[in-house]
């Protein structure tokens, strides 16, 4: 990572430790932060959309941008990256949650988060569906920084690398649900 970048990244980092951090809010954010494991939380809700006939290709898009989303940052970029925690290069820094990925960047929690996101923005019937896959992929991506497992640049890499990966996910999905019969799949 440039020296400007690091520096940067490191300051804006310790300020929110600092400044934003509070006893009140630290165990609700910790909590959400920790449904992003794995991609939990949207997972499971691109599962629970498949359900349906109605949000059943927003599902199917989501988690098809989310399997983009994994091979392209968790297999690839992370390693080839290999960019330390915060922790690891700020002294005295302390996170909130344990990650035991020793690799920063980019975020994969952001990046699962916005990949069902865009994904769900692209497909989804409802538009107050779409606004709140965004809001809560921003709200991730948020509480990666607070929780200080990861330094700004990677969150934005994240998101950037997960809205992409969610409109080529919503992109296949789309091209894929043409050939199936229409039985299987729901009102558009």
């Amino acid at each position: 990572m440039p020296e400007a970048i690091q520096r940067l990244d490191q300051q804006a980092l310790v300020w929110i430790a600092e400044h934003l951090r509070c006893g009140l809010l630290n165990p609700v954010v910790e909590f959400y932060t920790r449904l992003g494991n794995t991609g939990l939380l949207f997972i499971g809700l691109a599962l629970l959309m498949l359900c349906f006939k109605r949000t059943r290709r927003a599902g199917a898009s989501a988690l098809c941008a989310m399997l983009i989303g994994l091979v392209v940052v968790n297999f690839t970029i992370k390693p080839l990256v290999s960019r330390p925690r915060p922790w690891l290069v700020i002294e005295n820094f302390a996170s909130l949650v344990e990650e035991h990925d020793p690799n920063s960047f980019p975020s994969g929690h952001t990046n699962a988060a916005f990949a069902f996101a865009l994904a769900v923005w692209a497909a989804a019937p409802e538009r107050w569906m779409k606004i709140a896959a965004v809001a809560a992929a921003a709200l991730m991506g948020l509480s990666r920084l607070y929780v200080g497992v990861h330094f700004p640049s990677d969150v934005l890499a994240g998101a950037v690398i997960g809205s992409l990966c969610g409109l080529l996910g919503a992109w296949v999905v789309k091209k894929a649900w043409e050939r199936i019969p229409r039985r299987l799949q729901g009102p558009e």
